[in-house]
């Protein structure tokens, strides 16, 4: 059963996403506005449209539902082999979906320390590459008054 419900999420999720369905979806919506007055704009004739429209979005809940869901899944899946063949990676961090909500936030807490201190170490590397370039400005504008000075020498 579930294997039934996935493949035909699947095909209805890809009808539901194309440009020929979306205008399929207008034409219906059109044809029920013309025929408002052959119905005199009759309760009847609301009925229908806001019908099918409830129908329409309950049960596209459930798609969109079971696609994200197997979205999600795959993007995992992609990540936790990521995580295992890189040499410096923590395997503790695989299946973290599945942690409790106070794991989530101690987890969370260690990046936001591990970003800190990147930016700590990012910021003291541009403060030394900037004394660097200053310090090389410095030297250069030395060697062109040293080269200035010898080519006014050598025309004296």
């Amino acid at each position: 059963m579930n294997d039934f419900f996935s493949k035909a999420a699947q095909w209805t999720s890809r009808q539901a996403g194309r440009a020929s369905t979306f205008m399929l979806a207008i034409l219906v919506i059109l044809v029920w506005a013309v025929t408002g007055p052959i119905f005199g704009w009759s309760d009847t004739w609301q009925l229908i449209i806001n019908t099918g429209t409830t129908i329409v979005t309950f049960l596209m809940v459930f798609l969109i539902q079971n696609t994200q869901n197997r979205d999600t899944q795959a993007i995992q899946i992609k990540l936790d082999e990521l995580i295992r063949v890189t040499n410096q990676a923590r395997n503790g961090l695989i299946n973290l979906e599945d942690a409790s909500e106070t794991r989530l936030m101690e987890v969370k807490e260690e990046f936001n320390k591990v970003k800190e201190e990147a930016v700590h170490i990012a910021e003291e590397t541009l403060e030394e590459v900037q004394d660097d370039i200053e310090d090389t400005s410095r030297k250069l504008d030395d060697a062109k008054q040293e080269i200035a000075e010898v080519r006014h020498r050598g025309r004296g």
